[in-house]
């Protein structure tokens, strides 16, 4: 393969309950080893029907917040026509709508290009799988 393109697949085990996981190191860690110095972009996809991608601040309560949002709009309750798992599981395959399974993010001289407050993050709220793969793909 060439080293213009380079992935990997990263496996997160997120548990049993909703979470947002910060990424940001293993983007960035990725990166150290694959880009060599060159601009390009870094794709973050997650390969879920009930996951997704944000580009967040964390550590001050905006994950939390994120998550109070979901359940806000995407309640879990009997309301989904999707229907197995998790009381409310079918909010989870709603979720992509609002935070999508992906996220492009520019890339210089090496380094992974975030505002001073941006962390990548995965977004879980499906409690029925704990195991998630994320697939980092560097383009340049």
């Amino acid at each position: 393969m060439s080293d213009a393109f380079t992935t990997r697949v990263l496996h997160i085990a997120s548990g049993a309950q909703e979470k947002v996981v910060d990424l940001t190191r293993d983007c960035e860690s990725f990166l150290r080893e694959t880009a060599a110095g060159r601009d390009g972009l870094l794709n973050v996809f997650v390969p879920h029907a009930t996951a997704g991608i944000a580009i967040i601040e964390t550590g001050a309560g905006s994950d939390d917040d994120l998550l109070a949002a979901l359940h806000t709009l995407l309640p879990a309750d009997d309301r989904w026509q999707h229907r197995h798992g998790s009381p409310g599981h079918g909010r989870d395959h709603v979720l992509p709508a609002f935070v999508p399974p992906h996220a492009t993010l520019p890339v210089v001289s090496g380094r992974l290009e975030l505002g001073t407050w941006q962390s990548v993050c995965l977004v879980d709220t499906n409690v029925d799988n704990p195991d998630r793969q994320v697939r980092l793909s560097f383009l340049g």
